[in-house]
């Protein structure tokens, strides 16, 4: 890793850990209050993880696959057609796992399953 990609990641984590808890600790209204906060606090944040994990992982995969996909055209100039066909085959496909992550986490926040 470069001193740039360190040092952004530094900045990140350091912000989330000073980060104020008002939001994660407001007040919720009486009805809602009753027993199931905890379980509602960690689907978040198991969300948030999840979606994040995805998010980071798919580009990295989509960055390989556009690596790949330019040295095989590199190589291969004739090829460019069935190279490119694949490539987006390849990215749609894992960009809908992503957005299947979001689907997950944004079902998660607003219809939580564990809240009676």
């Amino acid at each position: 890793m470069s001193k740039r990609s360190l040092l952004t990641c530094a900045l990140v984590l350091a912000a989330g850990a000073l980060a104020p808890d008002a939001v994660l600790f407001a007040q919720e209204p009486a009805a809602a209050a009753a027993g199931n906060t905890e379980v509602l606090r960690w689907s978040i944040i198991t969300a948030g993880f999840a979606l994040s994990i995805a998010a980071g992982l798919g580009a990295l995969g989509q960055g390989k696959a556009v690596s790949s996909a330019t040295e095989a055209i590199a190589r291969n100039p004739g090829a460019t057609g069935d190279i490119r066909g694949a490539l987006l085959l390849g990215l749609v496909l894992i960009e809908s796992l992503v957005i299947y992550v979001l689907l997950i986490s944004l079902l998660l926040f607003f219809f939580n399953p564990f809240v009676k």
